[in-house]
């Protein structure tokens, strides 16, 4: 089974186009369902594999408390795996297509009002660096709408401020070009202007938006950046990303 799973990240990767945090997530969900296969003595080998033990892999999941979500993508990343195998004609049925996903309760994202998305700008400061880089980003994900992990890999060509566009990589490594609003490019280019030189340590970096040590910003950099400012804002309502 080893040899058929990373001959399937091969066909995510370089046929498929599939990003490497997608690749990681199936080949984590596969091996964690080899493992299980393995302790309970079950059968290894794909074409021996039976609908009972996927069955039995989720049940097991359910019991060891894994949330709806997670058995939902385990299964979709298991099926996923075996049309690939049929594909490569190594089988020639897929022992999980009768299976049903389990139903996945969704939250409504909260949607913030023009007032709150204004105090939510007006947090940080625009005096110090930091507040100057903070607020660009803020602004350019509330007018563009791209994901987090889109802004944060952001290189400075990327930004055409003359044009009023950004280029940026989206899923499956799929190019996108957006529009971005006036005060969104005015932000970012007084952050280029005043901030991003004093944070570069290398030369060579190019991501647009750095941290303190002059690295490219993590998402849980930002995710802490944003909680700050939600909590100064002192918004009730659950703000992520999403929300903006």
């Amino acid at each position: 089974m080893q040899n058929s799973i990373e001959d399937f990240m091969a066909y995510l990767n370089f046929e498929k186009g599939l990003a490497a945090n997608s690749r990681i997530a199936y080949k984590r969900d596969l091996l964690k369902f080899q493992e299980f296969l393995r302790e309970n003595s079950r059968a290894l080998c794909p074409q021996n594999i039976s609908k009972h033990d996927i069955m039995a892999f989720l049940s097991w999941q359910l019991d060891q408390g894994a949330a709806h979500s997670s058995i939902a993508r385990s299964l979709s990343s298991i099926k996923s795996y075996y049309k690939f195998l049929i594909l490569e004609g190594e089988l020639e049925k897929n022992p999980s297509s009768d299976l049903e996903t389990p139903k996945i309760k969704r939250k409504l994202p909260q949607v913030l009002s023009i007032e709150e998305v204004d105090k939510l700008m007006e947090q940080p400061n625009p005096v110090v660096p930091l507040g100057i880089r903070d607020r660009a980003m803020l602004e350019l994900m509330y007018g563009t709408g791209i994901r987090v992990s889109e802004l944060l890999s952001l290189q400075v060509e990327d930004l055409n401020p003359t044009a009023g566009f950004l280029r940026c990589m989206g899923k499956g490594r799929k190019e996108r070009i957006i529009p971005v609003n006036q005060t969104s490019i005015e932000w970012v280019n007084r952050y280029l202007a005043r901030v991003r030189n004093s944070l570069v340590k290398n030369s060579l970096e190019r991501t647009l938006f750095l941290n303190a040590r002059g690295r490219p910003l993590s998402r849980q950099g930002f995710f802490k950046i944003l909680e700050n400012y939600v909590g100064k804002a002192e918004l009730e309502k659950e703000v992520t990303p999403h929300t903006l």
